[in-house]
């Protein structure tokens, strides 16, 4: 799944985004909004990785990402 979709899906995709980095917090995840720079931002100050291996991370989530991952899931308002 490409970046613009990644983004304009953002709020589905949260919870794939926990599950892989567990660290970021809600505010972390509205934060980011999407933003792909943002989430590099975030892994790097949560985990205390470089900016290549945030890059290589969101790379790897961006590749497994498919539209299975868009399905409902039920939202915990």
């Amino acid at each position: 799944m490409n970046w613009d979709r990644i983004e304009g899906n953002w709020k589905q995709l949260t919870g794939k985004a926990k599950e892989q980095w567990g660290k970021l917090t809600d505010d972390d995840i509205d934060v980011i909004a999407g933003k792909r720079d943002q989430l590099a931002g975030k892994i790097q100050e949560r985990y205390g990785v470089a900016k290549d291996e945030a890059d290589k991370q969101i790379t790897k989530w961006e590749n497994a990402a498919d539209d299975s991952w868009l399905k409902a899931h039920p939202h915990r308002d």
